[in-house]
């Protein structure tokens, strides 16, 4: 488990302003009251095995431990590096994203099964949206019992989505709760 290096710590953080806007700071300057010190600690972002992690830094002390090889996960997975050297934000980081987010989109109870099974938004399912929403924005998607779904891109603005197609794509998926059984292997 190691800190990030400069490059990785701009990609992560470009990515989680794209959904959390300022709110980034709240993620970054949260105290941890984790571990036996009295006073509060920080979190901290650390990579094992092209994977990120938020965990707090009494955890990571501990952790120092534990063999590289035998450290499986510390603290919560919040994305993970491709091979091609792009980060990607992974549904571990829902809990996150959602305290945090600045564009929020609510489904209909008739489309959150679509949603769940990996389709895109459409117009027809959405319950509400956040205004000032922006084509390419960071989105977390909601059921009306403000339950956390899953996260996209957003493809229209908000004022498009009012004038558009009940068929019309609202927002791209990236992730959904539903991945914890669809590919529960590779998690």
């Amino acid at each position: 488990m190691r800190p990030l290096d400069e490059s990785e710590t701009t990609q992560v953080f470009e990515k989680l302003f794209k959904f959390t806007g300022n709110n980034l700071k709240n993620i970054v300057e949260n105290p941890s009251h984790e571990g036996p010190e009295p006073d509060p600690g920080r979190y901290c972002f650390r990579m094992q095995k092209n994977r990120v992690y938020y965990v707090s830094e009494s955890l990571v002390k501990r952790a120092t431990n534990v063999k590289r090889d035998n450290l499986v996960s510390l603290g919560t997975q919040i994305g993970k590096f491709t091979k091609g050297g792009k980060f990607h934000l992974t549904i571990q980081c829902l809990n996150l994203l959602a305290a945090n987010a600045k564009h929020k989109v609510w489904l209909k109870p008739t489309s959150e099964m679509s949603f769940l099974y990996g389709n895109h938004v459409l117009k027809g399912g959405l319950g509400r949206i956040t205004e000032n929403i922006v084509p390419q924005d960071g989105v977390v998607v909601f059921s009306m019992a403000d339950v956390p779904l899953g996260f996209g891109i957003a493809a229209k603005s908000t004022q498009d989505c009012r004038k558009m197609d009940p068929n019309g794509i609202v927002v791209l998926h990236q992730a959904d709760i539903g991945e914890y059984l669809r590919t529960e292997d590779d998690l």
